[in-house]
Formats: C-alpha cells, sequence, structure tokens
C-alpha cells in the first residue's frame, strides 16, 4: 500500500512539475508565466443578447479575458459636453447597455473569463485623440463631464465585480493636465476597488503619459506600423517589432508598471501591417487576404509574448454572432480566419 501511495505522489508531482516548466518560458534568464497572462478580446457589445453559447466559443480559442466599451458622445472635438445614457432605453444596442454589461460578464465569468469595462468616447467627424478644448474654462467643464461618465462606469464596475477599469481611451490633448487626471483618478479610487488602466494611442501618447504611477497597469492602444510593404513575411514583420517594443521598455523601466495592449488589430488586406489602425473602406474588399492577417498575429506573438513585462493582449474585435456587413472580408475580426487558429494556438499553449 505504501509503495502504490509512493508511486502516485511520485506521479503527481513529475506531473505537476512538467505543467510549471511547459506554463514559463526564460527569457534572459527571467522566468515568464504564461499561466496568469490576460488572453483577451475587444467584445464587440451587439443589438442581440449574449448566450453562454457565444461565450464558449471563445473560450475554445483560450480566451480568459474579453473588454466591454459602453460610449459616451460628444457633438464635437471642441465641445466640453459629454452624453451618455445612465439608464436603458429603446435606443441603446443590449450589449452596450448596463443591463448587457451585466449579464455579459456574469456568463463570461461562469466559464472563467474574467472582464475589463473600458467605456469609449464617441466624436462626431473626429476621434476621441482630437479632443481639444478651446480655454481652461471649457477643459474644466469636460473634466467635471468626464467625471460623471466614468464615475457612473466605475460604479457599474465595482457592483459587478469587474476585475478592470480603463478610465480613458486615447484621449491624447487631454493628458497634459497632469493634475487634472490625478485628481479622477482618486475619485475613481473612492468608487472602485479593482485594477485600473488607462489605453493610450500607440503614436505620441503613451510615452508622454506622467500618471502611470497612480494606475495599475500601462495600456496600449498597440497599432503599431509593422512595415512599408504589402504581403510582408513573417520575418520581417516580426523585425518590425524591434523599435517598438524598445520604446515600450523605455516607458516600462521607468514606471515599474505591467504593460496591456489594451487594442490590437489587423484587417484582413495585403496592405494591413501598413497602417494597421485603418478603418475597413469598401476599397479594402478588393485587397482582401487573410494571410496577411494571419501573418501579422503571428508575428505579433513572436516578438512579444515572451516579453516578461507584457500583461496580456486584447485583440479588437469580435464579434459575439459573427462579423457582418460589406466590409467582412476585410474586417478586423479573426473569426473564422487563420488568424484565429494563430490566435487559439498561442493562447492555448
Amino acid at each position: 500500500m505504501k509503495s502504490i501511495t509512493y508511486i502516485f505522489f511520485s506521479v503527481l508531482l513529475i506531473a505537476t512539475a512538467a505543467f510549471f516548466f511547459f506554463s514559463r518560458a526564460v527569457e534572459d534568464g527571467i522566468v515568464v508565466d504564461f499561466s496568469s497572462r490576460q488572453k483577451g478580446i475587444c467584445w464587440v457589445g451587439g443589438r442581440e443578447e449574449v448566450t453562454l453559447a457565444e461565450i464558449e466559443t471563445a473560450k475554445k480559442c483560450g480566451v480568459n479575458w474579453i473588454s466591454q466599451t459602453p460610449f459616451g458622445w460628444q457633438r464635437q472635438k471642441d465641445s466640453p459636453v459629454i452624453e451618455f445614457q445612465k439608464e436603458e432605453n429603446k435606443n441603446m444596442w443590449w450589449g452596450e447597455s448596463n443591463e448587457g454589461i451585466r449579464i455579459t460578464s456574469e456568463l463570461a465569468t461562469q466559464r472563467g473569463i474574467k472582464n475589463m469595462l473600458k467605456p469609449h468616447l464617441w466624436v462626431r467627424d473626429s476621434w476621441p485623440g482630437d479632443i481639444k478644448m478651446k480655454s481652461e474654462e471649457d477643459w474644466k467643464t469636460w473634466f467635471d463631464q468626464y467625471a460623471l461618465f466614468i464615475l457612473h462606469y466605475a460604479e457599474l464596475a465595482e457592483k459587478l465585480k469587474i476585475e478592470i477599469l480603463c478610465i480613458g481611451t486615447e484621449l491624447h490633448q487631454s493628458i497634459s493636465h497632469e493634475s487634472d487626471w490625478r485628481i479622477l483618478i482618486a475619485k475613481i479610487r473612492t468608487t472602485y476597488h479593482g485594477k485600473l488602466i488607462y489605453a493610450a494611442n500607440f503614436n505620441e501618447e503613451y510615452e508622454h503619459v506622467k500618471f502611470w504611477d497612480a494606475l495599475d497597469y500601462i495600456g496600449v492602444q498597440a497599432y503599431f506600423p509593422l512595415s512599408k510593404k504589402q504581403d510582408v513575411s513573417v520575418r520581417d514583420l516580426t523585425e518590425g517589432w524591434k523599435d517598438h517594443l524598445s520604446q515600450i521598455e523605455k516607458i516600462q523601466r521607468k514606471f515599474n508598471k505591467p504593460v496591456i495592449f489594451t487594442e490590437i488589430g489587423y484587417k484582413s488586406t495585403n496592405d494591413t501591417a501598413i497602417e494597421p489602425w485603418k478603418w475597413p473602406e469598401v476599397s479594402d474588399v478588393e485587397k482582401a487576404s487573410d494571410q496577411a492577417q494571419a501573418n501579422c498575429y503571428e508575428a505579433f506573438f513572436l516578438a512579444t509574448w515572451n516579453k516578461k513585462w507584457l500583461e496580456g493582449v486584447y485583440f479588437w474585435k469580435w464579434y459575439p454572432h459573427g462579423a457582418r456587413g460589406r466590409f467582412v472580408q476585410a474586417d478586423f475580426t479573426p473569426q473564422g480566419k487563420p488568424a484565429e487558429k494563430v490566435m487559439a494556438e498561442w493562447f492555448l499553449k
């Protein structure tokens, strides 16, 4: 009986050691733990209700985190007024409503998937990076308005026990108001007790944020250009990451915070590596290339996945009911394409 027990525990010890070994890698002599890495997707909050079946589809790809994005609206880039829906109404998309966020979060949690709440501002005929007030008085009003917006979602995230709250996305022109951001972060922390992150644009924003020390993570919207050519090899795309990673590492060492790529993605077009941030257009359908997208995914993992400072990644974007529309062939989603297989292989390793 003793010998059987000894053999059982010996086998168990070996199996545990094997799991430990294969779930980690070594970079420059430092052990990198992949088991706790955030393997995420940017979940699209659509009109239709989500069921456990849609969550399960993502789970099978190794996904263990999702980010959800409700919206606030600014009519003009220089308007200090921010509108958002505190309560449900018939015009809201289900997935962006408080109830939709709650149900999606709970279903994800049931399947062992954690949640990031990542509210965005939608600016008419522009993007958040262009938001810039005409006066300091308007900036004060804007921060007051933005506080109402983000604190609403901080309360929701606290109530739903959502693990990470993103306090802003690509609000490039506002980051020079460091003291206003620090005051806002302190207010958020009195309401919400999970982890905080800010999602800074890859282009001349994340390097200039001075309040990373007040947050738990450095967030980067990682749409870095990887080439100036079309149909690039995985090897050349991997090489294209080197300078970007070097710059990220400088900021990471300065603030000693883990980095999360809060968004990263590539269209299914042969020129996707040149300007990855560009939205699909009608002309992109003629340039459709699933292989170019898959190559960019493979290069991402080869270049970055063993970096000890990288806490996780969220791929833009994932439709719970599948991609639709006239741009579907060129869309960012990896669903049903070779890129999905690449993502799953790396996430499940």
